[in-house]
């Protein structure tokens, strides 16, 4: 019996990504370091590293964790703009609530969800959200997943996460889940072996989900 699905944020949830990458673009361009799409989807989105990592052969801890701070402040900035959430999205929450448990499971930092989420009107639908501070280490690693089974008082086999990257079906696999991938923008043509399904579109979750849970 399916009793919880699990919703990455960004890239699922809202359109976010993109303005993380400029954010830190910029940030680099700063110092002379040059970040393609390519390698911020390789070292961010597949491996789970920090971007940052590129600049480690000429920079010491502490001048890293100095850009990681500009970045972060340029990336609010961003955000404080206005985020909307993903078309198709507020539909599926609104037919699954109350029917089992929803959470948000994100490697986001509170302060930007917090202002991603501030006019999106989709947290109403959640019963909870765990982000980066609620647990010990960021998705490849199966952390954010144990953390929210624990908070829904499920197996992993009563419950699916719902990703968009490959870090983040490898954290759900990692924990036990089944996953349903729906790869978006930077995303797409990513290596999704394992995953219960690979969707085109968020929309197609709901009738997924119901098979799912008639099949047990």
């Amino acid at each position: 019996m399916l009793k919880a699905v699990f919703w990455d944020n960004d890239g699922v949830l809202v359109d976010t990504e993109h303005l993380y990458f400029e954010a830190t673009r910029a940030t680099l361009a700063e110092i002379g370091v040059t970040l393609t799409q390519a390698a911020f989807v390789d070292l961010s989105l597949c491996q789970g590293r920090s971007v940052f990592d590129i600049a480690r052969d000429r920079f010491d801890d502490i001048a890293i964790e100095q850009m990681r701070e500009r970045r972060n402040r340029r990336y609010a900035e961003r955000l404080r703009a206005g985020v909307a959430p993903l078309p198709g999205v507020e539909s599926v929450l609104a037919a699954l609530h109350g029917r089992v448990t929803l959470a948000v499971v994100t490697s986001s930092n509170l302060d930007h969800f917090e202002l991603m989420h501030g006019a999106s009107g989709l947290l109403r639908w959640f019963d909870f959200t765990l982000t980066n501070c609620d647990y010990a280490r960021s998705k490849p690693h199966p952390d954010p997943y144990d953390a929210a089974l624990a908070r829904a008082g499920c197996r992993a086999d009563e419950a699916v996460a719902i990703e968009d990257s490959e870090r983040g079906l490898a954290a759900a696999r990692a924990a036990g889940l089944r996953c349903i991938v729906v790869p978006r923008g930077f995303t797409r043509g990513g290596e999704f072996r394992g995953a219960y399904r690979v969707l085109e579109d968020v929309g197609e979750v709901g009738a997924v989900l119901k098979g799912m849970s008639e099949g047990g």
